[in-house]
């Protein structure tokens, strides 16, 4: 499934002996990436492995050429201790030198590639449609964001060294070589083997990286919808429910990260002790060629001190290696979110500056992904719905829960695009209009208001350069303007995460000045005042009628006496237009509306009388009130 964040899971799990090449070919892309980064990484690993093997023949000359004469003779001298202590400390130098400069390179590459893959990331976000989106969790694409990118360039923090300490092993190799070389062959029998065992361990281990990388998101996705249902856990008492949730799915990813430990914690000992087998080999074959007169003391401290340094260069490799089977993963992962398609395409149309839109919806049909019938076949949430709304008229939108009315607010916006028909704005196909052009000329306000950690003025803005005198004229129209005045600060109140400080009907009124703020020629209203009280509500509606001029308004509408400020009511009954017209002219022709406004007015006649107490003239609240005092 090339459009599933999760699908590599599969893949990879599948082509697990590919590892290998997959994992150098992940980390190519990533030299790629960062050059300049790598090179100064490499630099820095191949001067650090130098000094090592040069520490080798320096130590070995130190023995050779002071130590052995100091004890044949008795006595040291300081000339030739000076030259040792200053060669020593020189080398002792440069190596720390290329140490740091090989983890400053390694460090810049890791952490820039994780930064370019997380924005690469996000902006592929932004770019699919909501479609899209409804069919992957949101703690799945946190995962992707996060700890995929953060897995996928893993192998790059020690692969620096791995790769410059390759300038070790050559070197070294020369040397022993030319120390002596059945000793050289002897010890040269690791390098077969370490390829052997990372073999086997990357088609062991692959599989349950595969499976805990899927768990991590599975993870974020419980947490994500625990701490976003906070309020209905409280309420309902679930919190013991939802902490032995997260616990199952906690105990399944720590228990497949242990049973991907143990196959690591099998390989790492074994890479461990590959080389101390060889300087094993390497001594016990040594100290006999040198009773037999073939090779000098100082000759085997040198080869064994250098077999002993191949540890570093194979167990930065082993590293590498190692993080090999995780960084597929979490590359494939992050690599299906790049490549989805869906992201909507945009045409050279432009709309007009000023004035409200025209709007036609020419049957129009969309059905939703997941969208299933009993029977198995796709069921459309909208089927041929047409109609048309003149500049600056104002449609109401009704029918019973589930007839298609948000989702064609959806389209109106183009959130996402119908599967047959078209929606023009201004005669033109909006599929057919300019990057942007959309988003500048229509605002909708949807039931569920958002609202971000920051202030007022932040929240009404969102962006948009206006002064503080067009945000109290929005406020104003969206009849918010009397409880911010009453807030601590003001426009500098900050509202909290999702606006956690205001109550529901405060946050909808927000959330409308910011359309309003923005001068809509089209402004779509979905079920945006529900939370308020019916004659705020009223008055909302009313401001909205008096510049009526300025927008074409739609809204989605349950309320009779929203629905009665309307010019024209477009009736949806399961996906179709059943009717419109005026509300008389719908209450008269219509059974099913009738039927529907009658239960709407039922509805209404039960709600709290207290909200019946405010006078006539007031467009106030309860809420309104509170925070007042």
């Amino acid at each position: 499934m090339p459009n599933d964040p999760a699908g590599s899971t599969r893949l990879v799990s599948a082509g697990s002996p590919d590892v290998i090449r997959k994992g150098l070919a992940v980390l190519g892309m990533g030299i790629r990436e960062e050059p300049r980064s790598f090179a100064l990484a490499v630099a820095g690993s191949s001067l650090f492995g130098f000094m090592t093997v040069a520490s080798s023949i320096v130590l070995g000359e130190v023995i050779d050429r002071v130590l052995l004469p100091s004890l044949a003779a008795g006595r040291v001298t300081v000339g030739g201790l000076a030259l040792a202590v200053v060669s020593l400390v020189a080398v002792g130098v440069a190596k720390a030198v290329g140490m740091f400069v090989r983890r400053l390179g390694g460090g810049m590459m890791t952490f820039r590639l994780q930064a370019l893959y997380r924005r690469r990331v996000i902006r592929q976000y932004l770019r699919l449609p909501l479609s899209w989106h409804q069919r992957h969790s949101t703690g799945l694409l946190l995962s992707n964001a996060n700890a995929d990118v953060e897995a996928a360039w893993a192998p790059v923090l020690p692969l620096p060294f791995a790769v410059g300490v390759l300038v070790m092993i050559v070197v070294a190799l020369v040397v022993l070589i030319m120390t002596d070389p059945l000793l050289t062959a002897i010890g040269c029998v690791i390098f077969p083997l370490f390829g052997v065992i990372n073999i086997i361990y990357g088609r062991k281990v692959s599989p349950l990286l595969s499976h805990a990388q899927q768990l991590r998101a599975e993870v974020s996705a419980v947490a994500h919808e625990s701490f976003d249902g906070a309020l209905v856990i409280k309420a309902m008492g679930r919190e013991a429910a939802e902490t032995a949730r997260f616990a199952r799915k906690a105990d399944e990813l720590k228990a497949a990260m242990i049973r991907a430990g143990r196959v690591r914690g099998l390989f790492d000992p074994v890479m461990d002790a590959l080389p101390n087998i060889g300087v094993l080999v390497v001594l016990l074959v040594g100290t006999a060629r040198i009773a037999a007169g073939a090779l000098d003391v100082g000759d085997l401290v040198r080869v064994a001190y250098l077999f002993t340094v191949l540890a570093f260069p194979l167990r930065a490799i082993g590293w590498v290696f190692g993080e090999l089977p995780r960084s597929v993963v979490g590359y494939g992962r992050v690599r299906a979110v790049l490549d989805a398609r869906g992201e909507q395409g945009f045409g050279p149309k432009t709309l007009s500056a000023a004035g409200p839109a025209t709007l036609t919806v020419a049957a129009v049909t969309y059905t939703y992904p997941r969208s299933v019938d009993p029977a198995g076949s796709s069921a459309p949430a909208l089927d041929a719905v047409s109609f048309d709304v003149a500049a600056g008229r104002v449609v109401a939108l009704a029918g019973r829960t589930g007839s298609g009315k948000s989702t064609l607010a959806g389209l109106l916006v183009r959130l996402y695009d119908p599967d047959a028909g078209a929606v023009r704005m201004d005669g033109a196909d909006l599929r057919d209009l300019a990057d942007g052009a959309v988003t500048t000329t229509v605002s909708l306000v949807s039931q569920q208001a958002f609202l971000f950690d920051d202030t007022v003025r932040g929240n009404v803005t969102l962006g948009v350069a206006v002064d503080d005198a067009a945000v109290w004229e929005a406020l104003a129209r969206a009849q918010a303007d009397r409880f911010v005045a009453a807030l601590p600060a003001g426009l500098d109140t900050q509202v909290g995460e999702r606006g956690t400080t205001l109550s529901g009907g405060q946050r909808q009124r927000i959330a409308l000045a910011r359309a309003l703020v923005r001068q809509p020629r089209l402004l779509v209203l979905d079920d945006a005042t529900s939370g308020v009280d019916p004659r705020v509500e009223a008055a909302i509606l009313a401001g909205l009628r008096e510049r009526a001029g300025a927008s074409t308004v739609v809204v989605v509408a349950h309320r009779r006496a929203t629905i009665e400020l309307a010019d024209e009511v477009v009736y949806l009954d399961r996906g179709r237009v059943a009717g419109r017209g005026s509300h008389h002219e719908l209450m008269a022709a219509s059974p099913g509306y009738a039927a529907l406004l009658t239960a709407y007015q039922s509805r209404s006649e039960g709600d709290s009388p207290g909200e019946g107490a405010i006078g006539a003239g007031t467009v106030g609240t309860v809420e309104d009130a509170a925070v007042a005092r």
